[in-house]
C-alpha cells in the first residue's frame, strides 16, 4: 500500500531518534555534556602544542613524517593517520597514529558517561549519531588536516614477507599533510584516475601511497593464508541531495579501504599483545569458534564441498574463495549465511595466564579495540589502559569493571547495529516507494515462516514475496513486480511474475 504522505529526510531522522531510543540509545547529548563541552573547547584550542609530559610517558615529535588520513569523502571524524618508511632487507617501517582522544575526554566526566552508554556512534543515511559531540569528535579530537594533534602511536616493523618483527607504542605529536578519500586514491593507486589533489600538495605523498598499498596487500595475502575469512555482504545506503533521496548506493571494498583494513588490523593486534605483555586484565573483541560448525558444515555440503568435522578456518576461507569466484552473483547472499551461522563479534576481558579466545574471523589469537576512539567506547578503554602504562600507572579499569564494561559494549552495540539495519530498511522502502507497479529482475535469498525472501540485482534491496508464487528454490533467479512499501515499518513487498 502507498504511504499516505511523502516522506522527508527529516521523518527518516526522526524514526532512527525513535528507533535509538527503543534500543535503550541516547539520541541527543544532555545539557551537561553541552556545558562541559563549551568549557573544553575554550580550555584545549591547541591541545597537542601544549600537552605537558606525564611522568614516564614521552610525547614524541611526528610531526615531519608524511602522514596522511583515508576514510569516506564525507568523513569528518578522523581516528587513525598512517605513514611508512624502507628498511634495509626489504622490510617496511609502519607508522599507525590513532587520535589521542583521552587526552580530551576525561574518564568519568559528562562527556565520556554519554559516550559510555552508548559505546558507539551510529550511522543512518538521514542522521549521523556520534558518540563525542561534533566539536571533539570532528575538530578537537579529529586528526584534522595541516593541524597539530596528539595521538597514539604504533610503531611497527614488518618484513617482505608481512611477518610482525617488532612493535612498540608510544606518545607522539603527528601532522597529517593529506586528507584522502578511499575511492578517489583506489581509482589512482590501479591507474583509474590522477592522483588526488591533497596528496599532491606533499611531495613524494606518490610513492608514500605506493608503499603503503604494497604493504598492505602482503599483509592482506599472509592474513589469508592463516585463514581470515572474506566475505562481501550488501548494505546499500541511500543518498541525499538536501531533503531529496537521489540515489541508493553499495559500498564497494576498495585497494584503499584494504589498506586501511589491514593497517588497523595489525595494530589492533599489537595493542592486544602490549596490554598482555604488561601482566593486567584487558578488553578483547573476539570472535569464537563456531558452536554451529555443523550447520557451516552443511551449508558447504549444498555445493559439493567437505568442510573438517571440527571448525578450520583455512579450510572455511578456501571454500569461500572458491564460491566467490564460482558464483560472484550469490555470494553475497552465502556470505550472510555463515556469518549468522559463525555468531556476532563480542566483548571479553582476557586475563593473565589465559589461553586467548581469539577472532575467528581474522585468524587473529590477540585483538582488541583500539584504532577508533572516537567512534567507539572500547578503543577509548584500551587507549587509556595503554596511556596508564607508559605513564607508569595503575590500570585506570578493575578488572570487575572491566567484565561490566564488556558486556554493557556488547550489549548496546548489538543495539546500534540494529538500528542501522532498521533503518537501511526505511531507507530502501523510501527509495523504491515511486517506483511502486515496476518489474525487476531478482533472486531467492531465503525461505522462513514468515514467507520466501528475494533480492533485487539492481539495486540491491531484498523484500518479502506476497501472493501466489509457484515452489521457488534458493539461488533461483525470477521476475518481480514491486506492490509495496511500508517506510515506516522498513517492510518492502513484491509479487512473482511470470515468465
Amino acid at each position: 500500500m502507498r504511504n499516505q504522505r511523502r516522506f522527508k529526510r527529516h521523518d527518516l531522522a526522526a524514526l532512527a531518534s525513535q528507533a535509538m531510543l527503543e534500543r535503550g540509545l541516547e539520541p541527543e547529548f544532555p545539557p551537561a555534556v553541552e556545558l562541559e563541552l563549551s568549557r573544553l573547547a575554550a580550555s584545549h584550542r591547541r591541545p597537542a602544542a601544549d600537552a605537558p609530559e606525564e611522568q614516564g610517558s614521552k610525547i614524541a615529535d611526528l610531526r615531519a613524517l608524511p602522514w596522511c588520513s583515508l576514510d569516506n569523502d564525507d568523513s569528518l571524524d578522523l581516528d587513525q593517520l598512517t605513514a611508512c618508511q624502507r628498511e634495509a632487507g626489504g622490510g617496511l617501517r609502519l607508522f599507525v597514529a590513532v587520535a589521542d582522544v583521552d587526552a580530551l575526554v576525561h574518564r568519568d566526566s559528562a562527556i565520556d558517561r554519554h559516550a559510555r552508554h552508548n559505546t558507539c556512534s551510529v550511522y543512518t543515511s538521514a542522521r549521523i549519531f556520534p558518540m563525542l559531540p561534533e566539536r571533539l569528535s570532528t575538530d578537537l579530537s579529529s586528526l584534522n588536516p595541516q593541524q597539530d594533534r596528539l595521538a597514539l602511536v604504533t610503531e611497527m616493523l614488518i618484513d617482505g614477507q608481512g611477518d610482525l618483527l617488532d612493535s612498540r607504542i608510544y606518545r607522539a605529536r603527528v601532522r597529517n599533510q593529506a586528507k584522502l578519500a578511499y575511492d578517489a586514491t583506489s581509482a589512482w593507486l590501479l591507474g583509474e584516475a590522477e592522483l588526488p589533489a591533497a596528496a599532491q600538495a606533499w611531495p613524494g605523498m606518490d610513492e608514500q601511497l605506493r608503499l603503503q598499498d604494497a604493504m598492505a596487500q602482503t599483509l592482506r595475502a599472509r592474513r589469508h593464508a592463516h585463514g581470515s575469512l572474506e566475505f562481501e555482504t550488501l548494505q546499500p545506503r541511500v543518498i541525499f541531495e538536501g531533503d531529496r533521496v537521489v540515489d541508493l548506493q553499495q559500498q564497494e571494498q576498495n585497494r584503499a579501504r584494504q589498506l586501511i583494513e589491514e593497517f588497523m588490523i595489525a595494530t589492533n593486534g599489537c595493542c592486544a599483545r602490549f596490554l598482555a605483555s604488561h601482566g593486567g586484565a584487558s578488553l578483547r573483541r573476539v570472535v569464537r569458534s563456531p558452536e554451529r560448525w555443523a550447520r557451516i558444515r552443511e551449508e558447504a555440503n549444498k555445493y559439493g564441498e567437505q568442510l573438517p568435522s571440527s571448525p578450520d578456518a583455512n579450510a572455511l576461507e578456501g571454500f569461500l574463495a572458491r564460491r566467490r569466484r564460482a558464483d560472484p552473483l550469490r555470494f553475497p547472499d552465502l556470505s550472510l549465511i555463515i556469518i549468522k551461522l559463525m555468531g556476532s563479534g563480542e566483548y571479553v576481558v582476557e586475563r593473565p595466564g589465559r589461553e586467548p579466545i581469539g577472532h575467528f574471523g581474522l585468524a587473529e589469537r590477540e585483538y582488541t579495540h583500539a584504532t577508533a576512539p572516537n567512534r567507539r567506547y572500547p578503543d577509548l578503554i584500551s587507549q587509556r589502559m595503554v596511556k596508564a602504562l607508559l605513564a607508569g600507572r595503575p590500570a585506570p579499569y578493575s578488572p570487575a569493571e572491566l567484565e561490566d564494561l564488556a558486556l554493557h559494549c556488547t550489549q548496546q552495540e548489538d543495539a546500534a547495529r540494529k538500528v542501522e539495519r532498521r533503518m537501511r530498511k526505511s531507507e530502501a522502502a523510501l527509495f523504491l516507494e515511486p517506483r511502486l507497479g515496476e518489474v525487476f529482475s531478482a533472486l531467492v535469498t531465503g525461505h522462513g515462516a514468515s514467507g520466501i525472501w528475494v533480492r533485487l540485482l539492481t539495486p540491491p534491496v531484498e523484500g518479502m514475496l506476497v501472493g501466489h508464487a509457484p515452489e521457488l528454490r534458493l539461488g533461483q533467479r525470477l521476475r518481480v513486480r514491486l506492490v509495496g512499501c511500508n517506510i515506516e515499518r522498513g517492510f518492502i513487498d513484491f509479487e512473482y511474475v511470470q515468465g
